[in-house]
Order: C-alpha cells, then structure tokens, then sequence
C-alpha cells in the first residue's frame, strides 16, 4: 500500500539522487559524493522493505492504560526481606 508520506519519500529520493548527480559532475567521484550516494541507495532499500513488510501500527494509548506512578517516596516497609542483588550497593542492612 502506498502512502502519501512513501510517495513524498520516493520523490525526495529523485530529488536527492539528482542532485547528488550535480555534485558529482562538479566535483568528480570523491568519498563524500559515494557516502551520499551509497547513503541515498540505502534509503531505497529500507524503504522498499518497509513497504512490502510495514511493522504493525502503534496501538493508541488509551487514558485507561496509563498508570500513574507518584514521585514521593514509596513505603521502606515494603522492601523489607527484598534482595539487593545486582544494585551493586546496599542502601539498608542486609536481610538474613
């Protein structure tokens, strides 16, 4: 399925690659010229993937599925007896 935005990309890409070609008749076939010709080919190719495999559109967020986290400080008591494994300190005294 085309897109308006994927026809905008494959005519910027016609621009760009017509351009490059400008550079390139203007200052001959150095490294910059090939990294933005070999830049723009890789373009091409990842949107001529994107278009024949799209990813799965993002899922709206609905105001249900937020979570609201408070920034105070949560209940100590809680992690008593919890692990400090992987922290790399110990901010309370070890549980035995």
């Amino acid at each position: 399925m085309m897109t308006a935005e994927m026809k905008d990309l494959h005519r910027n890409i016609g621009a760009l690659r017509h351009h490059i070609e400008t550079l390139k008749s203007l200052y001959g076939d150095v490294d910059a010229v090939r990294r933005m010709t070999n830049d723009l080919d890789r373009l091409e190719i990842d949107l001529h993937d994107f278009e024949h495999a799209p990813p799965p559109l993002r899922r709206t967020v609905n105001k249900d599925d937020v979570v609201y986290v408070p920034d105070s400080k949560s209940d100590e008591a809680a992690w008593l007896g919890a692990q400090d494994e992987g922290l790399g300190f110990h901010s309370r005294e070890r549980t035995k």
